[in-house]
């Protein structure tokens, strides 16, 4: 039988993330010391009393069906959350959770646009963006996010970009892969710039708990009233309490918004997972200590092998304010031990090397690696002394 696919679906570009984890793997499988820097999920396990109260859930026998959006449970779970960190209000009706953020986004996205209506993404951006963009029937229009800036994309810039068919801006802060997070005075100026030219602010905010060194997280919601109104915020449970397989996110935002996307989820996913919900309410209700735990690991890793990362010749890495990802420059690093791109560089590395990093062309940054430290710190000291190893001897 003879299969014709969608065009949608043909356009797809594969996920370069999954493939290097799948040659990983691989290698792995056949006995190979591979060390893995591609996680993008912390390497702790849920939370006991999450899990405590998913396994009593199933007892009392909350095993059916949901409400499509959510219960009503999570929802007031999620609006205490909000009222609680950003002092934002919101009613049930503009709450939806959904199976996973990435659900989120990509219910968003199907209610929000027509055939060439735009998105503008800045780079770096994580993977499924313009991907989901393009299943929606619109259009990617990518804006780099200069090394010299951060990786961040300037008010000029985005003013720039606007045309008559932009429909969105997609803030990610803190960003994956860079780390980097917007400040008050550039949320400031980029939602001025969304109000004045009506363009919807899809505000990715699933990294807010995990920053380090005094820095903050703020979202462009929490500015104004009007920017409030200007935004979707996309946020979940998934790195903040290590529940990345519970696939709980949820979308806060216009109440249309959310109810044209509660109406496509009932046809789609019926529900988020029931148990899962409990888990859920259990995250946002209960001891928020081991969030806190998590965070100063991950901030103790990222201060121990930074230096160690920059030290590696022809590595040029903006330290991260947040997430759990380093984003250097290696297009030297490549040209020094005679590479064409980064990408075969990274090929190599893994095959020489026996070390696993994601390219960074999948997140639209060639001249960039990235590296996961939601990883053992003896791992990841290893597989820096390994990266450095091979450079020094390439270049040689």
């Amino acid at each position: 039988m003879k299969v014709s696919l969608a065009k949608r679906v043909s356009a797809l570009t594969p996920s370069t993330t999954l493939a290097i984890t799948a040659k990983a793997k691989e290698m792995k499988a056949l006995g190979i010391d591979v060390i893995g820097l591609g996680a993008g999920e912390p390497d702790f396990n849920t939370p006991k009393h999450i899990i405590q109260a998913a396994y009593d859930s199933l007892i009392e026998g909350h095993t059916k069906y949901t409400p499509s959006g959510g219960t009503p449970q999570l929802k007031e779970a999620v609006i205490s959350k909000f009222k609680q960190d950003q002092n934002l209000t919101y009613k049930p009706s503009e709450i939806i959770v959904t199976s996973g953020a990435k659900h989120a986004l990509y219910t968003l996205f199907q209610v929000l646009l027509d055939d060439g209506d735009e998105v503008i993404i800045p780079t770096p951006y994580w993977v499924s963006y313009p991907e989901q963009v393009k299943l929606a029937g619109g259009n990617p229009v990518i804006v780099e996010g200069k090394q010299e800036n951060s990786y961040k994309i300037t008010p000029e810039q985005l003013s720039q970009s606007i045309t008559e068919r932009t429909k969105a801006v997609i803030i990610n802060s803190p960003s994956n892969p860079t780390g980097m997070i917007y400040s008050d005075e550039e949320l400031k100026a980029i939602g001025q710039i969304c109000l004045e030219r009506n363009i919807l602010i899809v505000s990715d905010e699933i990294y807010e708990k995990l920053v380090y060194d005094g820095n903050t997280h703020t979202s462009i919601a929490e500015i104004s009233e009007e920017l409030k109104n200007q935004t979707i915020i996309i946020n979940g449970v998934s790195k903040s309490h290590s529940m990345t397989g519970w696939r709980i996110g949820y979308a806060a935002g216009n109440e249309t918004v959310i109810k044209a996307m509660t109406n496509l989820a009932s046809h789609s996913t019926s529900n988020p997972t029931t148990t899962s919900q409990y888990g859920a309410v259990a995250a946002y209700t209960g001891d928020q200590q081991p969030v806190e735990n998590m965070r100063k690991s991950f901030e103790e890793r990222l201060n121990i092998v930074f230096e160690k990362l920059n030290n590696i010749p022809g590595f040029d890495c903006i330290k991260p304010q947040g997430a759990f990802y380093l984003f250097p420059n290696v297009k030297e690093a490549a040209r020094l031990t005679g590479y064409e791109s980064v990408d075969i560089f990274v090929q190599a590395l893994l095959e020489e090397a026996k070390v696993a990093v994601i390219p960074g062309s999948g997140f639209g940054s060639e001249d960039n690696i990235r590296l996961s430290y939601a990883t053992s710190l003896e791992s990841m000291e290893q597989a820096i002394e390994r990266i450095h190893e091979f450079v020094v001897k390439k270049s040689q």
